[in-house]
């Protein structure tokens, strides 16, 4: 075992395992930590629209029931008081107008609809572009821990590793677990970790 694993005993090969170690220990830390930043920002920036869309809704049911009521009461008036009903129909929205432009008889169509809920409908998507971004840097967080841990145990084995004496067959089954661990984490950091991220 010593003649194939003895490079791992070589207080080089393990002090440069432990400063490797280390070193990624420190950047899956600091990288975690950014995107547990970035999950609360995404976060923030989804409750924040998705509440202004949910506003928008509402304002939007009103100008609806508004247009509703100008619309009525135009119709109402349109044959027999023409200055009452042109007084409503000036308080059409833009929308409304447009709807009675394209088919007086089908006013209520879809495209009406779909022009007045466009605004509160903006910011549900995105207040999903959001969430969906958040969840992505809360994955990228969890990967990132994992690395972490991953890279701490292998920083574990490489410490005691160093500790134990030359000639010790622990020395190698240690430095063997510390290098082991460190290509294990190397893994999922180049390989996971990058691809959580669009």
């Amino acid at each position: 075992m010593k003649k194939i694993f003895g490079f791992l005993g070589n207080e080089i090969f393990l002090g440069t395992l432990i400063a490797l170690l280390s070193v990624f220990t420190a950047v899956a830390s600091y990288q975690g930590a950014m995107a547990d930043s970035e999950q609360n920002k995404y976060e923030i920036l989804g409750m924040q629209a998705l509440n202004d869309g949910n506003a928008e809704y509402l304002r939007t049911n009103q100008d609806i029931t508004q247009d509703y009521n100008y619309f009525d009461n135009w119709y109402l008036n349109s044959d027999e008081r023409p200055e009452i009903a042109d007084y409503y129909q000036g308080n059409f929205s833009n929308q409304l107008t447009a709807a009675v432009e394209r088919d007086p008889e089908t006013v209520w169509d879809e495209q009406y609809y779909t022009e007045m809920y466009a605004e509160s409908d903006q910011y549900f998507e995105d207040a999903d572009i959001n969430f969906g971004l958040g969840s992505q840097y809360d994955e990228r967080g969890d990967q990132l821990q994992l690395v972490m841990l991953v890279m701490a145990l292998g920083l574990a084995f490489a410490a005691w590793a160093s500790l134990l004496g030359a000639e010790s067959n622990m020395r190698l089954m240690f430095a063997l677990f510390g290098l082991i661990t460190f290509v294990a984490g190397l893994y999922i950091y180049l390989f996971q970790v990058s691809t959580v991220v669009a």
